[in-house]
């Protein structure tokens, strides 16, 4: 992607991504338009079309960026060289801090996604099926080499976990009595919990 940028040296992409962000959270995904879009980034309907090509395009980068920051990291976690429930309990902090990080990203994309075309729902879908079997695959190793009960499927415990985690756009407020790192904190420890033998 060319960094064609403002005058305050902001590249376009990050312009017209902060600005649907703002007002799918703000107005929902159908009930914002194009052209609402590229006034808030101060840009032209050909620069959005040059860069994302439909406003399906920034629908599915809004919630594709904070997967792939996710998916980093929980690589990172993952390939540590720490005991497995050290790199479980970081990886299922981690998620739920980056999460909260990107909250907007993250209900705007939970309340649209069905509104994706079919194409970029499978996309989408495929990614964070990803993501799921790299944590799942942790919980597994664990499992394997004794250090977490066998007694519930990892499938289940990665549904658990992220069930919890799709909901924080529900409730966490910024404002509210935990911070981030508290309710990360907090959330891996039941899930480890709910792990141990």
């Amino acid at each position: 992607m060319p960094r064609t940028t403002d005058g305050d040296g902001t590249p376009v992409p990050q312009r017209l991504l902060a600005a649907a962000t703002r007002l799918f959270a703000e107005q929902g995904y159908d009930r914002t338009s194009v052209q609402e879009i590229v006034e808030a980034a101060g840009v032209t309907k050909g620069a959005l079309y040059h860069y994302f090509g439909s406003k399906d395009d920034l629908l599915h980068e809004v919630y594709a960026r904070v997967l792939r920051l996710q998916q980093e990291r929980l690589d990172a976690f993952a390939d540590a060289d720490e005991p497995v429930e050290k790199r479980v309990r970081d990886a299922a902090a981690d998620v739920v801090v980056t999460t909260i990080e990107n909250l907007d990203d993250a209900s705007i994309f939970f309340r649209s996604m069905h509104q994706l075309s079919p194409e970029k729902n499978r996309q989408v879908r495929a990614e964070r099926r990803r993501y799921h079997e790299r944590f799942r695959a942790l919980i597994e190793e664990g499992q394997r080499t004794g250090v977490f009960t066998k007694e519930i499927p990892a499938d289940l415990v990665v549904d658990y976990h992220f069930g919890s985690i799709h909901h924080l756009s529900t409730w966490y407020r910024p404002d509210g009595p935990l911070s981030p790192q508290e309710v990360a904190d907090h959330l891996a420890d039941l899930l480890l919990r709910a792990l141990r033998p």
